[in-house]
Formats: C-alpha cells, structure tokens, sequence
C-alpha cells in the first residue's frame, strides 16, 4: 500500500481556528501535496475556543496532522498528549501530528519559523527587541528572538496581566533575557527588532510613530496586507519580514511532521503570493 494512503484513503489534513475563513494554510499545504505528488486533502475549520476536544473526538484514522490558529493554540497545550520541547517552552502549539485519529505529538513550528523567516530577510544583529501584543504568537516569536540572541526583550501591551502567560515562557529560555512589559498606547519602540503581534485595527498612527526608530519590522499578519507597520517600514527602506514569510516557514515545518518528507518552500511560497496577489494584496 502507498505510504499515503490508508486503508486505501489518502491522508485528511487541517487548519482550525476562529476565524479561519483568511486563512492561507490551505492554499500552501495543498501545493505542497500537489508537487510531491501527495493524494491529500487539507481544509479549513471554524473551530471555536472551547471546541477543539470534540472535533478531535470526530476524527478518524485517514486523519494524520492538524494546524491550529488563535484562539486554539494554548487550548491544545491541555490535551493528555506527548508535547514538544518548543511547545512546552512556548507554551503552546499550533501543530497535531495525528496517528490513527488520536494525537500522538503537540508540537510549537512558529517557534523555529519566526527565526527562519527573519534570517531570511534580515542577518544583522538581535540583541534588543521590542514585541507588540501579548499573546501566544508574541511568546513564539519572543523566544525565536531569543534563540537568535536577543537579551532584552520588551512586550508593548494594554492589560499586563493578560500577557503573564507570555512573560513566562519568554523568561524560560536558557539565555535568561530581561523582560519588560510596559503600556502599548504610550512607550516609544527601542532595539534592533520589532515584532508586531496586534491587529492592524491597533496600528494607529500614533504607533506607528511610535516605532518610527526601530531598523528591522517582522510583521505576523498577512491578512490584511500591508498593514500599517509593514507600509511605514516598507516606505521608509528598512528591513520587512512579513506574515507570509512566517506562514510559510512554520508550513514547511509542519508539512515535513505530516508527510514525513522535505517540504517544496519555494512551492509553497509561490502559492502564497498568488493568492495574496489574486485577492489584492502585493505579491
């Protein structure tokens, strides 16, 4: 039998989250299987905070990986499953790696992907760093920081008491950084790298002046695109890693727990700006 069959079925595949209809995971896992010649199909799920135990209860065994966005990521950390390393040190995971319907790992790829995505575009030095927003995708990229040798790190945030759960698995690295949480609406961005976490709703022009100082810009979002950070880094020439180099890295990641093979990154990237340019946004 084909490895990618089972019971003569090819592999199920997902991304669950709420909301879920932007996202892209679907059009880069699926030009994944095409080029590797992979019979697998892979959808989209409007799965709610509260809801990831009973669709998982709903899966059978041509089930082999789940990709989890917001508000999923820290509920999966609950699942009586093996964890990885890096989602146990995140503190969350937006990977399912699935063996006959059950969950078999709970593993963190933004971790690693953050790192690749800024290498990518940017190798200078990472000592500073300032994150905006507080949730689980600011821990991942906070400790991607981290691992590239940031030793100071400062969260722009409304509620510090929100973003606890991101302090401490910041402060869990090895490297022991400084951490300082302080409030989003007024502090003046500092460092080498700024990280950017919130919704483009957030990004006044008061705060994007704000960050006016900070040389490199590593925005998560791709949807909307560009957003007002990415536009302002994107206009005054400075360094700018984008949602969609983070998507496909921790795509690539996750397609390799999946099927077991090396990921086609540059497929995968082309069919991200495709679809980015089909619906809009720059390629």
């Amino acid at each position: 039998m084909a490895a990618d069959l089972v019971d003569g079925v090819a592999r199920r595949c997902a991304v669950l989250g709420d909301p879920i209809a932007h996202s892209l995971s679907p059009v880069l896992h699926r030009a994944g299987y095409a080029a590797t010649g992979l019979d697998w199909s892979y959808a989209a799920h409007r799965v709610a905070g509260d809801g990831l135990e009973a669709f998982l209860a709903g899966l059978d065994a041509t089930w082999r990986g789940l990709s989890l966005t917001m508000p999923l990521k820290r509920a999966a950390m609950r699942l009586d499953v093996e964890v990885s390393s890096r989602a146990a040190l995140v503190g969350a995971a937006n990977t399912l790696v699935l063996e006959g319907g059950r969950v078999v790992l709970a593993d963190n790829t933004d971790l690693p992907g953050a790192g690749a995505a800024l290498r990518e575009r940017y190798d200078g030095p990472v000592r500073e760093v300032t994150l905006l927003g507080g949730g689980a995708t600011a821990a991942s990229t906070g400790l991607a920081m981290c691992d590239l040798g940031a030793e100071a790190i400062t969260l722009l945030v409304r509620s510090a008491a929100r973003a606890q759960e991101t302090v401490d698995a910041i402060a869990r690295h090895p490297s022991e950084p400084r951490i300082r949480v302080a409030e989003l609406d007024t502090t003046v961005a500092t460092g080498d790298v700024l990280v950017s976490t919130v919704p483009a709703s957030a990004q006044t022009p008061e705060l994007v002046a704000r960050c006016a100082q900070v040389p490199v810009v590593f925005e998560v979002l791709y949807d909307p695109w560009p957003t007002p950070l990415a536009r302002a880094a994107s206009t005054s020439g400075r360094p700018l890693v984008g949602g969609l180099d983070l998507l496909v890295h921790q795509a690539a990641l996750q397609f390799e727990l999946f099927t077991g093979r090396p990921a086609p990154l540059a497929i995968l990237r082309e069919a991200g700006e495709s679809a980015l340019a089909s619906a809009g946004g720059p390629a």
